[in-house]
């Protein structure tokens, strides 16, 4: 029952000031939980030195949980005291046939409630978020090591990990694929090949003056998140869950749970605050382990537990797809391509997941930051025994931009010029301006200032000779020097991701939160739409607080994935907040008209906490707190959902042509390393980036970003090296045998700028422009630098190959590899004109 009560007079409440009392007298009388009971209604806003609260640089939202261990991630969540935990039984085999699965030992082992397989599964039993392919459990065909065969309930961790070793599991095995290549060979695929062509390419490479030819293998990369795959599942009413999930599509993961349990996707719930890091692993990869805990949670009443170890989680979880890449390319005397064919080939794993958009984005960004003239490109989706592989930062991206920065250093060779004098002269320019997708690139001038702005901040060309004369004197320790451009495309490729919603709530003591359909991996998303709100608002940041990613809250959501968190969720809260302004704006034009002696509505504006309408003498303010508690005794909402879609953006994929990218992101890198030609060690001595971010939202957190992705970007060129034995097994599955970088192989030079004066040239967030995959590809100035140093030993005269990771076996291999190439030129006898 609802009683009435008294607000309680000024006196009696010190700390709150003369303003909110006289507001508080309003409600004198009213329900109990029905008035506002704002703190404070003048201005609380706190300018920073640099003018804005909202939009300078800005620390992490999280950042002091972070450092001092009370950020919550899943494992860290309460569950109750009868919570089930969950071990999987994996396929021990790459490939053959499930003959025989005997669990009734592992059913009678201590603490174990429940057992699943394939026939336990109520509904779907294919997961495959875009095309089937993925089996929530082995039914018959066993495709890669780590499959997962059945799931044990028990009242303990340990209780359930040792019942999963007591199976009986009989399989007929077969001869596993694994490699791509021959996988190609033999048409054997997980979705169809696909193409891109631009004018006669055959014609092109007739008549070019030059025409060389390549290959490379690119390696995979292991996402190595800090927290691994893991969820909580507890069972609601009406046959429904809740799941706390550490996931990057909580939507679809929601639809594939209740696809699994049978039920309407209203009665799932997904509930994800942040992740210990996702990179793409937890964008479709993420939900297997949901459904799994789900069916269990459902048939048990109780609570259901999965967290993977990193052994299994590695293993039973996809890559960044490795790649094979080749071209043949024409070129002019100046080094500028006129025509060619590249073929990249994706190493899928043995299921679709997300591959097909992986080498549709491989493809196009074969060409980088370059014109390719008139072109093929191919792009070919190999089947193999391993895990599926999936999304990694970049998308494809980096794998297909690799291809042509070797044929970059490979012409540069050829012609005897500096690599960088033929990037520069194949950059995208007025007349080059179209893609071989059909997409004309914008702010072509752009393109050009960083490439050289960054070649005079950095010395590149002083640089350059000195290291010139540095190689000639030394024959063992060698320097290398390279400058790598980026263009990476911002979208999802496919249209209908490109949408997001966002609920804005206002409570009557003036705090706002908002919810979106982002998630938080670290990357600063939550702080950057924070941010938001509060400039739209005109409020301070602390006054803004972000809640739980949920699908009660905002549904039908995109992933966190294509660089495109801040573009979406941004707009979209922007909307939602615009659009309450503005309803506010129209109450004070109306309510404040008599009181004031009028409102200039045309004129108002939020800014320091405050409503402010008029200029000079006629101007008037209101503090936040007041507006927002007369608002609300008027009756005026003070919630409102935003909602955004990108524009512009097409692609035709019969045609293979089109506008996938609703914009591009551009930077550039220098790289300088040394390596040790007699052992193949390396270390990267200095590094300088100039990335291009349109008008930051957050400097701060844009350049922690440039400074994480070109790491992350150098680790999977170096050092992360993915290793099957013969069988198809994982072998390198953990910190003792696969190599991330540490902080000992940072450069003791380190300069990362944001390009200045340069605002995004689309209708984008504050025209900003996304930065979280873009930088990665700037870690292949490291890659071609050591190729640059590696040529040193034969003049520059060629360019080696030098497969990824180049791990210093690798470079020692090439180094080898040049100097026999030399001793057996200088051991073939002259040829002389004279037949004497």
């Amino acid at each position: 029952m609802r009683t009435l009560t008294n607000i309680k007079a000024p006196e009696a409440a010190p700390s709150v000031s003369h303003e909110s009392s006289e507001a508080r007298k309003e409600q004198t009388g009213r329900n109990k939980g029905d008035g506002p009971l704002a703190r404070d209604t003048t201005t609380v806003h706190r300018q920073s030195a640099t003018g804005g609260s909202s939009t300078h640089a800005r620390a992490h939202e999280s950042a002091i949980k972070h450092v001092t261990g009370r950020a919550a991630y899943i494992d860290d969540i309460p569950a109750p005291s009868d919570v089930l935990h969950i071990a999987l039984g994996l396929s021990p085999v790459a490939h053959g046939r499930l003959t025989r699965l005997d669990l009734e030992k592992v059913k009678r082992a201590p603490g174990v409630v429940d057992v699943i397989t394939i026939v336990d599964v109520p509904g779907h039993t294919d997961i495959g978020p875009v095309f089937p392919g993925d089996p929530i459990f082995v039914d018959d065909e066993i495709s890669y090591v780590g499959q997962t065969l059945f799931a044990v309930a028990a009242t303990s961790y340990k209780a359930a990990r040792l019942a999963v070793k007591e199976a009986v599991i009989e399989i007929d095995e077969r001869p596993a694929s694994l490699d791509p290549v021959t996988a190609t060979e033999r048409g054997e695929f997980v979705r169809p090949t696909h193409t891109h062509q631009s004018g006669d390419w055959q014609q092109a490479l007739e008549s070019s003056a030059h025409v060389l030819e390549g290959e490379q293998f690119v390696g995979g990369q292991e996402h190595f998140y800090l927290e691994g795959q893991a969820c909580l599942v507890l069972p609601t009413e009406d046959e429904g869950v809740m799941v706390y999930t550490s996931n990057q599509h909580p939507s679809e993961t929601q639809k594939l749970v209740a696809e699994v349990l049978d039920i309407p996707f209203h009665a799932v719930t997904m509930e994800m605050r942040r992740m210990g890091g996702g990179f793409g692993g937890k964008e479709t990869q993420a939900s297997p382990w949901a459904c799994i805990a789900a069916i269990i949670a459902r048939r048990t009443g109780r609570a259901a537990k999965l967290r993977l170890p990193r052994a299994e989680d590695t293993r039973a979880t996809g890559k960044r797809h490795p790649f094979n890449n080749r071209y043949r390319l024409g070129f002019d005397d100046q080094g500028v391509l006129t025509g060619g064919d590249i073929t990249v080939i994706g190493d899928c794993g043995y299921s679709p997941d997300l591959s097909d958009a992986v080498v549709d984005r491989a493809m196009f960004h074969a060409d980088n930051a370059y014109s390719l003239g008139q072109a093929r490109v191919t792009g070919h989706r190999a089947k193999t025994n391993t895990a599926s592989n999936t999304a990694f930062r970049g998308f494809g991206g980096p794998q297909g931009m690799m291809i042509i920065e070797a044929a970059m250093d490979d012409i540069a060779r050829h012609l005897g010029e500096d690599p960088l004098t033929v990037r520069k002269r194949n950059l995208y320019r007025l007349g080059r301006d179209v893609t071989h997708y059909g997409q004309r690139v914008e702010q072509i001038t752009l393109l050009h200032d960083i490439v050289e702005q960054l070649e005079a901040s950095s010395d590149y060309w002083s640089r350059r000779k000195a290291i010139a004369e540095f190689n000639a004197k030394s024959p063992i320790i060698k320097k290398g020097l390279a400058l790598t451009p980026v263009k990476f495309g911002i979208s999802f490729t496919v249209q209908h991701l490109n949408q997001a919603g966002a609920l804005l709530l206002v409570y009557t003591d003036g705090s706002v939160s908002i919810n979106h359909g982002g998630t938080e991996m670290g990357q600063g998303l939550h702080t950057k739409v924070c941010q938001v709100v509060a400039r739209e608002l005109g409020l301070d940041l602390e006054q803004v607080r972000i809640t739980a990613t949920r699908t009660d809250k905002v549904p039908n959501t995109s992933p966190t994935a294509a660089s495109s968190g801040a573009d979406l969720n941004g707009q979209a809260a922007r909307d939602a907040a615009s659009k309450l302004r503005e309803r506010l704006f129209d109450f004070a034009a109306q309510h404040f008209d008599q009181e004031l002696g009028g409102l200039d509505r045309e004129g108002m504006r939020l800014e320091g906490g405050e409503l402010i309408a008029g200029v000079g003498e006629s101007e008037r303010r209101i503090p936040w707190g007041e507006l927002i508690q007369k608002a609300y005794l008027a009756r005026v909402s003070l919630s409102e959902k935003g909602f955004y879609a990108t524009p512009l953006i097409h692609y035709d994929r019969d045609a293979a042509k089109g506008r996938p990218f609703y914009y591009y992101a551009h930077g550039a890198a220098v790289a300088e390393v040394e390596v040790d030609t007699l052992s193949g060690e390396y270390r990267l001595s200095r590094a300088d980036i100039l990335h291009d971010v349109g008008d930051s939202l957050n400097p701060a957190i844009d350049i922690g970003q440039i400074e994480g992705a070109f790491i992350q970007g150098m680790g999977w060129l170096t050092s992360e090296e993915l290793k099957w034995n013969e069988q198809g097994r994982l072998i390198s599955d953990g910190p003792a045998t696969y190599k991330i970088p540490a902080f000992g192989d940072l450069p003791p030079v380190f300069n990362v700028d944001l390009l200045q004066g340069h605002p995004n040239s689309q209708a984008s967030i504050y025209r900003s422009k996304a930065v979280g995959e873009p930088p990665f590809m700037l870690g292949i100035s490291v890659w071609s630098a050591l190729r640059d140093a590696l040529a040193s030993l034969v003049d520059y005269r060629h360019c080696p190959r030098l497969d990824t990771p180049a791990t210093p076996e690798r470079v020692l291999m090439a180094a080898e590899a040049l100097r026999n190439a030399t001793l057996v030129k200088a051991a073939q006898p002259e040829t002389s004109d004279d037949p004497a």
